[in-house]
């Protein structure tokens, strides 16, 4: 059900959106990487294909709409269609918390 399906996968630089795109790339699916830290994305990707896999990947900040027109570009540019998306994103602010009364 996987296999030869293309999917963007976002936040998939580490945690939950990194070992998602292990997985579906180990189970045949095309995966089309994107996360803000490049240079983690490009480590992953070449894990995926010294494995047999296939992987692309592209900086992304889901909060750039541009970023998100190229990502689909590159999926649809490197594998001609595009599946299905995970929306990984993390992010973490540290604030105060607020107190309640």
């Amino acid at each position: 059900m996987i296999k030869d399906k293309v999917i963007i996968i976002t936040g998939a630089s580490s945690g939950i959106g990194e070992a998602t795109a292990k997985q579906l790339a180990s189970k045949g699916g095309k995966v089309v990487l994107g996360a803000r830290r490049i240079d983690k994305l490009k480590q992953i990707s070449e894990d995926i294909v010294a494995a047999g896999g296939q992987a692309v990947y592209q900086e992304l900040d889901v909060t750039n709409p541009a970023h998100s027109k190229a990502i689909a570009a590159l999926a649809q540019e490197s594998f001609g269609r595009v599946d299905a998306i995970f929306l990984m994103p993390a992010s973490c602010r540290h604030r105060r918390f607020r107190p309640l009364r």
